[in-house]
């Protein structure tokens, strides 16, 4: 989710350009001459609620007033090693460039908070950050990996409308191309963006994946949503490296999202102790947030928890040989990372359990010192000095 990271006008993943949907575009003059377009906005509301999604607008794709904070996001150097993030500079900022002839944008949400779990779950995940046992995984990776689920949805949205109208030039997005996802969905209404950078809505929180289709179609566009944060900064306060370094924005290399995720060399020595227990992705700034007590659960099996993702292991997961790791996250997001940098994340998790236990629990420490040293010997440069820094942590000598 790379917009989640990007400031005012930026879980994370690459861009995937070539699995995105582009099919030949029609002459737009053919497609609306017989066409109600307020009741086609209507109806594709309508079809996109069956399919999964708990809103959809319509977005104007003018983001002219995004090409600024952008342009001096990338210029400070925020984006950390995300080169793809300025490889396209502004065109990021004009859909109509990316995909010629655009001139709306149908932007999607989908919630991804699992259907089962506590009713207090921001309580309940707030307090697993103090569980030295476990491994604590992004809430959105715990299931399907939510490009597929939502690129394949948003296809078959495309293809209903196509059903409906005829032939019409659209392509499908979802956190894969050089699109500002955060800007045209609060530019269609979905939400604003809240100070930690992710789109937040008064009725759903912030626990959604966004997903756009760039079309053709003049379709009325929705108008946009005032911001609701007012002066809370819990966000902002919670984040435990200082990433969020004001209002809207946020330092990517800082983000333990960014770290355990996007970076691929050794995570900065500073930064390993405040990563405590997160292996994969952050979801912090959105425990804290108060909208988040409105989040929707998922209601697509997709993104139900697999692999015992809600309270895994951590030493368990360190023992996972690359075979393992590739069968048993096939279909997850997290299998994007690869399996050295898992092994990474985990050692900086386990150095901070290690830290705790050998004062608190010595049992829980011996599996964590054992786990370790199963692996150094064999391990590659990368995960063997974060092994080594793991094992520094343990005050118990």
């Amino acid at each position: 989710m790379i917009d989640r990271a990007v400031p005012a006008p930026t879980p994370a993943q690459t861009a995937h350009p070539a699995e995105d949907s582009a099919p030949a575009r029609p002459d737009p003059a053919s497609v609306t001459t017989d066409v109600d377009l307020a009741s086609l906005a209507a109806s594709l509301r309508s079809w996109g609620r069956a399919l999964g999604f708990d809103e959809i607008r319509i977005a104007d794709v003018d983001l002219r007033h995004a090409e600024a904070g952008l342009l001096a996001w990338l210029q400070a150097g925020y984006h950390g090693d995300m080169d793809y993030m300025a490889n396209h500079g502004a065109k990021r900022a004009r859909p109509h460039e990316l995909v010629p002839g655009t001139v709306r944008a149908i932007v999607a949400r989908m919630p991804y908070l699992p259907a089962q779990g506590p009713g207090d779950w921001r309580r309940h995940e707030l307090a697993r950050l103090d569980d030295p046992s476990t491994a604590v995984i992004s809430l959105y990776a715990r299931g399907r990996d939510y490009h597929k689920v939502l690129r394949n949805r948003l296809q078959q949205l495309a293809a209903r409308i196509e059903t409906a109208i005829g032939p019409f030039g659209y392509r499908v997005f979802t956190d894969s191309a050089p699109v500002m996802e955060v800007a045209l969905a609060s530019q269609g209404g979905l939400g604003w963006r809240g100070k930690h950078t992710l789109l937040l809505d008064r009725d759903g929180g912030s626990m959604f994946f966004l997903g756009e289709i760039l079309i053709d179609i003049p379709l009325p566009a929705d108008p946009t949503e005032a911001p609701h944060c007012g002066n809370c900064r819990r966000c902002i306060d919670i984040c435990p490296t200082g990433a969020i370094l004001e209002p809207f924005r946020l330092d990517a290399r800082r983000c333990i999202s960014y770290l355990t995720i996007e970076h691929k060399g050794a995570i900065p020595e500073p930064l390993r102790a405040p990563m405590g227990n997160r292996v994969y992705g952050c979801d912090d700034c959105q425990l804290a947030c108060p909208w988040n007590k409105f989040a929707h659960r998922a209601t697509l099996p997709d993104f139900d928890v697999r692999n015992g993702f809600d309270a895994p292991d951590m030493a368990d997961l360190f023992g996972w040989t690359e075979a393992e790791f590739n069968q048993r996250l096939e279909g997850s997001p997290i299998r994007r990372i690869g399996h050295e940098r898992w092994l990474r994340n985990l050692a900086v998790g386990l150095g901070n359990s290690l830290r705790v236990a050998s004062t608190s629990d010595p049992a829980l420490a011996q599996r964590i010192r054992t786990a370790l040293l199963a692996r150094r010997d064999t391990a590659t440069p990368l995960v063997r000095e974060h092994i080594d820094w793991a094992l520094a942590q343990d005050t118990a000598g």
